[in-house]
C-alpha cells in the first residue's frame, strides 16, 4: 500500500485558457480540489509555496480552510521556504491550523529554491548571520521551528500578567501535540537527506535534485532515500519515518487527456542549472495509456522506495478535470502496481 496525494503549484493567470484567472480562483479552487480528492479516496492534498509569484504563497489560511472543510485527508506543503519565515510566528500559525484540521497537517519545509526576485527573503526583513549564507539561515530557522514544536516552555512570564499563567516558563500557544513528528524536509542532496533524518524529520524528494552522480533521476533519488534511511537508523529514532516523491503522471483514457498530454513532452530526464555552479536533474513526466504507464512506473526505483507519492496536477485546468486525473490514476494504475 502507498499513500497517494496531489501536489498543486496553485498557478493563476488572466489568460483566457486558464480556469484560475485570479488569486481568489486559485485559493478557492484549491479548497474544492481537496474536498474532491477526499471524496475520491486520495490520501493527501499538498501545495507549493512561492513568493513574489502568481502562485500560492502564505499557506496557513489555505490549510486551515481545507482542514475545516474536510475530515480525513492529510493536508500539507511542499515546501515552505524557511528563509522567509519567523519560526515563532510560524509555530503559532501551524499549531492553529493543525488543531482546526484535527491533527492532519503534514508540513514540508526547506531551505528554499531560486525565487522570482533576487534574495527575496531580504524584503521580508530577514538576514543571514555573520559567516552564514542563505541556505544556512534556512536550515537554522528549521531547527528553531522544530524546537518550538517540541512544546517546552522558554519565555519568562510577566509577574503581573493580564491573565493567569500556568506555572513555569511559557511556550507558544496554541500548541498541537504530535505536529513535530509531521514535519518533512525537502531534500535536494544526499547530505541534506541525512541531515533531515538526524533531526527526526520525514523527507520529501521532489521532481528536482542536485545532479550528484550523472545517473538517471529516479536512481539518484533512490540512493538519496537509502541515505536517509541509513541516517535515520543511526540516529536511533523510535518511530518509522515517511518519505514522499513527486511525479507528473497522466493516464490517457479520454480524448481530452490525449489532447493535453498525449503529444509527447518531458518523457526523459532534463538537466539544468539552478545557478552558475549548481547542476540539477529534473525528473521525467509520465503520460501514456494505462497499460503502458504501469510498465513504465514499475521501473521507477524511487517511487518503489517511497511510502507516499504526490501527483503534480495542472491546477489551471480546473477542479473537475484534475479530479478526473486523480481518479484515473486511482482506478486504472494504482491497483495494478500494488499501491491500492
Amino acid at each position: 500500500m502507498k499513500k497517494i496525494g496531489f501536489l498543486s503549484f496553485g498557478h493563476w493567470t488572466p489568460s483566457p485558457q486558464s480556469r484560475t484567472q485570479s488569486a481568489a480562483d486559485a485559493l478557492l479552487q484549491s479548497i474544492d480540489l481537496a474536498v474532491e480528492a477526499e471524496r475520491l479516496g486520495m490520501d493527501g492534498a499538498y501545495f507549493r509555496v512561492h513568493h513574489f509569484a502568481r502562485q500560492l504563497a502564505s499557506p496557513f489560511p489555505l490549510l486551515a480552510a481545507i482542514g475545516a472543510k474536510t475530515r480525513r485527508i492529510e493536508i500539507g506543503t511542499a515546501v515552505i521556504d524557511m528563509r522567509y519565515e519567523n519560526p515563532h510566528y510560524m509555530a503559532e500559525e501551524a499549531g492553529a491550523a493543525d488543531l482546526i484540521a484535527g491533527g492532519r497537517l503534514q508540513l514540508g519545509i526547506s531551505r528554499g529554491s531560486p525565487e522570482q526576485v533576487i534574495e527575496g527573503w531580504r524584503y521580508f526583513g530577514h538576514r543571514p548571520m555573520e559567516s552564514e549564507d542563505d541556505a544556512g539561515m534556512g536550515r537554522r530557522r528549521a531547527e528553531e521551528f522544530l524546537e518550538l514544536l517540541g512544546g517546552q516552555g522558554f519565555a519568562q512570564p510577566n509577574p503581573r500578567p493580564m491573565f493567569p499563567n500556568p506555572p513555569g516558563l511559557l511556550r507558544l500557544e496554541p500548541y498541537s501535540d504530535g505536529l513535530r513528528d509531521r514535519i518533512w524536509w525537502g531534500a535536494a542532496t544526499n547530505a541534506t537527506a541525512a541531515w533531515a533524518a538526524k533531526l527526526g524529520m520525514n523527507m520529501q524528494s521532489s521532481t528536482l535534485k542536485f545532479d550528484e552522480t550523472g545517473e538517471p533521476f529516479h536512481i539518484q533519488q533512490a540512493v538519496q532515500i537509502r541515505a536517509f534511511h541509513a541516517a535515520w537508523k543511526e540516529a536511533g529514532h523510535a518511530r518509522m519515518p515517511r518519505i514522499s516523491v513527486s511525479r507528473s503522471i497522466f493516464a490517457l483514457i479520454s480524448d481530452r487527456d490525449r489532447i493535453y498530454f498525449g503529444q509527447g513532452g518531458r518523457d526523459e530526464d532534463q538537466i539544468g542549472f539552478l545557478d552558475d555552479n549548481t547542476r540539477a536533474i529534473f525528473g521525467r513526466g509520465y503520460a501514456a495509456e494505462p497499460d503502458t504507464l504501469i510498465k513504465q512506473l514499475k521501473k521507477d526505483e524511487a517511487i518503489a522506495a517511497a511510502d507516499t507519492l504526490l501527483l503534480t496536477v495542472p491546477n489551471q485546468l480546473g477542479v473537475a478535470y484534475n479530479a478526473h486525473v486523480m481518479e484515473a490514476i486511482l482506478t486504472t494504475v494504482a491497483p495494478a502496481l500494488g499501491w491500492r
